[in-house]
Order: structure tokens, then sequence, then C-alpha cells
């Protein structure tokens, strides 16, 4: 076996009120992709951020190419050519696609002045080495989620990393497009690069990872090659419990009561004609590729997005939303797929977070009611299992798949009847996953309609108890559970109108 590029031993990292690394060991090979897997909580990213710098250990020691290292920041990993792309998204929403690439590493002329013509040669290079098609002048601002983190991967493999560490990298990107980054993965291997893979995506570890090391609450479970392990006994590995795994059974019809109907509803060039109805119980899904408009519908009918024409029904009454604040008062609930810009407030705690919609109701002759505040979030922590050492932690020490579910506490805490779900599971380990599908079906079980806006076609299918599948801004059709297959729903996805 050639000598690792990476050994890490004994680590041990602890934030106020968690342990989130106990004795945990990683070893990652030349030439290798290893999965690095384990429920959001269990310290896959810290573990990696200690490598990167972002982090230090508190105690362990961490060997790469056969020296022990002390990596004190981020620019000496990088410099030692370790990096990492992270899950959330750390780009600068107000500069270029060309700018955020290079940032800090811009070339310039006689050492003062940006040179931006030998910056956007070198992004576009990059760009065609990865076959990769963005705009280099637009700002990421505008980008979406998934054309964000295609920037986030071409700045990382901007440098000549021989470590390449990608934090769910897949998670907002399309088939076409996780081909062109498995293209790349297999370029890196065969150069030697040593990959770290974190992923919740069993079918891809599948297709790429050669190890796999699961993690669990902060310790280090096991390490196996990947082809000699079952799903089974990875995700037994990972959750050391039984997971909720049946979809719900109970069908709606079209006799129950309409809450939400939507007519006519177009925006620009986004949204034409878009028509369709929600169920009291019902789980809506929404599919479509990239950029098929699903996420536009969600902004539109929540008052985030102005619309040109249509209109919009809550229980048979046309309602005017002019704002997100109107659909809040008709009892719509939205969770944006990007839960750190628009769904938490990460530097407040969980118990500001489940408050935050529903101040008004907190509020008695104009004074907070501090305790009721609290019994919520107490409530809703325990109703949505959020690994939290206490409701005045902070948000942002909490993984990514506690910080959707106390998104989703704000929401409840709301008692919405409506709940618009972008991604609910986008960077969810499977017992997060499967605990939050358990409480969707619990929800619409007691009454509550869900429009749920999925890229993973096995979760829309087994979810959902219709399908809306979109296309270029259009609906292309609305499949009933019975006869909605991957195949039938890709043919409409693909659907584009008649030139």
């Amino acid at each position: 076996m050639a000598q690792p590029l990476v050994v890490m031993e004994g680590i041990v990292k602890e934030f106020p009120g968690v342990k989130a690394l106990n004795e945990c060991r990683f070893e990652l090979l030349p030439g290798e992709v290893h999965a690095l897997v384990g429920e959001n909580g269990a310290g896959k990213s810290t573990m990696m951020k200690i490598l990167t710098g972002v982090y230090q250990k508190d105690a362990g020691r961490v060997v790469y190419k056969g020296q022990e290292v002390q990596i004190t920041n981020t620019r000496m990993a990088q410099e030692m050519g370790i990096s990492i792309i992270h899950q959330e998204l750390n780009l600068a929403p107000d500069l270029t696609v060309a700018q955020n690439m290079f940032i800090g590493r811009e070339p310039r002329k006689l050492k003062l002045f940006l040179d931006e013509k030998k910056l956007k040669k070198q992004a576009a290079e990059l760009m065609e080495r990865l076959s990769l098609h963005l705009d280099l002048d637009e700002k990421v601002a505008n980008l979406t989620v998934a054309k964000q983190q295609m920037v986030e991967i071409a700045k990382a493999l901007s440098f000549n990393s021989q470590v390449l560490i990608m934090d769910e990298p897949t998670a907002a990107l399309t088939d076409a497009e996780i081909e062109d980054l498995f293209k790349i993965i297999g370029q890196l291997k065969a150069k030697g690069v040593g990959i770290v893979y974190i992923s919740h995506r069993m079918d891809e570890l599948r297709r790429i990872a050669d190890r796999i090391t699961v993690m669990r609450d902060g310790h280090t479970v096991g390490t196996a090659a990947m082809d000699e392990v079952t799903n089974d006994e990875i995700i037994s590995m990972m959750v050391g419990r039984t997971i909720y795994m049946d979809a719900a059974r109970e069908r709606t019809d079209g006799k129950r009561e309409v809450v939400l109907e939507v007519r006519g509803l177009s925006r620009g060039s986004e949204l034409k004609n878009i028509s369709f109805t929600l169920h009291k119980g019902e789980i809506l899904g929404f599919a479509g590729l990239v950029g098929a408009g699903r996420t536009e519908v969600a902004r539109a009918i929540y008052g985030a997005d102005r619309i040109d024409a249509g209109e919009i029904f809550v229980r048979g009454k046309k309602v005017h939303i002019r704002g997100t604040h109107d659909a809040v008062r008709q009892g719509i609930g939205y969770l944006s797929e990007d839960r750190k810009r628009y769904g938490c407030l990460v530097e407040m705690d969980v118990k500001s977070n489940v408050a935050v919609a529903s101040l008004e109701h907190f509020s008695r002759y104009g004074w907070m009611d501090d305790r009721r505040i609290a019994a919520t979030a107490e409530e809703m922590v325990e109703k949505l299992q959020v690994k939290t050492p206490g409701i005045q932690q902070e948000v942002k020490y909490l993984s990514g798949g506690n910080q959707q579910k106390v998104v989703i506490g704000k929401w409840l805490a709301r008692n919405c009847d409506i709940l618009i779900f972008d991604e609910p599971t986008r960077g969810i380990d499977v017992g997060a996953k499967n605990e939050i599908y358990k409480l969707l079906n619990e929800l619409a079980a007691s009454g509550k309609s869900i429009l749920m806006i999925s890229s993973e076609l096995p979760e829309i299918i087994r979810m959902s108890h219709r399908i809306v599948v979109m296309c270029e801004g259009r609906i292309t059709g609305i499949l009933d559970r019975s006869e909605a297959t991957q195949e039938a729903i890709m043919k409409l996805a693909t659907a584009r109108a008649a030139d």
C-alpha cells in the first residue's frame, strides 16, 4: 500500500456544550476516492475543517505526506495542496464568477492594479478544462444554487490540489452536471490526487468511492473497502438504530377540500400560465430539471417575487399576496432551498429562530412572553429530534440537517396550514432524511397541505400523492402517484415548447 497522503489520529474537538469529535481517525491514500459518511452532526465536516485549517484540533495529530503538521489556517492548507468544497456555499455574492474563482490570488499589473483581462483569461481556461459553461461576468448573487456550486468546484480545483475534499458537491447539480463532475474526479484520481467525498447518496458512492469511513456521534465507527460492505451495513453503522422507511399509503382524492388554487400565474420569461390545485392533507410534488421554474413558482405564491398575471385562491377565496407577510397571514409557510441565506438566523439561538415567524403570537400587552417562546422551542426540538445541547444554542453551531429542522420548527410553531418545502432534504443524511419523511407524512395526515419541490426523483415519487412536472417555466404534466415513474417524469421534464 502506498504511503498515505493524510493520516488523522486521536482527533478531539469541542464546541460550547458539544464534543464534536472524540478520538477520531481518518486516512487518505494517493489516487483514491475515500467516502466519509454519517448522520448530520456525526462530525464529518468538523473533521475536514480541521484538516483544512478552518478549526484547530484540541487533541490528536495530523500527518501529511509522512510528516506531522500543524495546519493553522486555510491559506496554509491551500498552499500545502489541501482544498475543500464546503457544503454551505462560501462565495462573495457581489463579485463576479471570475473574481470568486481567484479571490485573494488575483493577477496584478505592476503588483498593484488588478489585471482584469488576465483574470478572465485564467478563469476561461479553467472553465474550459472543467467543461463548465458560466458567464464569467455574472455576479454570483444572480446565479442559481446549482451554478453557485459549480463555481465553488471550479474555485477549489483552481488550486493545484493533492488533497481535495468535497462536502456534498452534487446536492444542487443536475444529472449532466454530476456526470461532468465524475469525469473530473476520474482525471484527478489518475493524477494521484486523493479525494475525500462526503455524501449521503449511496448510488454515487457506489460509482466512485474506493473506501468508506463511517462516523457516528463524533466517533469513527469503521473503515472498509466500498465493494466489501452493503448499503444496509453502512446505514446500520451510521444510525445505530432502525429508521423510518415506510411512505404514506393513504391517498388523497378530488373530493377533498381545495386549500390552494393557482390560475394562470405568469412572471416574465420564468413562469408561463401556471395552474394547479393543492388539496387538504395532500403532498403535491414539483419535479423538473434545474431551471424549470419550480422555485420561482414557490417564491411567487409566497410573495417573495411579484407576478405579472394570474390569480391565487386560498380555501376558495381570491387573495392578493403582495409580499411574504401577506402569504404568512394566509397560513402559507415557505422553507427555502437555501436555508442559510433565507431560512434561519444563524447568529441567533434555536429559541429565537423557532419564534421569529410568530412573534405577534408570543406578545402580551407589548411584552414578549419568553416562557411561552421557550416552551414552544422545547416542544419543536423534541418533536423534530433536533440535536442541540439546548434551545439557547446558536444555530451556527448546529449541523446542516439540524438547521433544517429548526426552520421546519419555525413554521410548525406558526401553525401554517399550507407548507412549501423547497428541497427539504438537501444535504441531509439518511437518518435525518427519513425523520423528515415521517414528519411530512404526519403533517399531511393531520390535515396540513404540502407543496414539495425535490430534485431527487425517488424522493418525489415516494412522498407525493400527485406530481406536477415543469420544463422551461411551464407545467408539462400532472401525474398521479400510480402512474409516476422516473421515465414518465423525465419525459415531461424534457418536453420543451415547440419553437
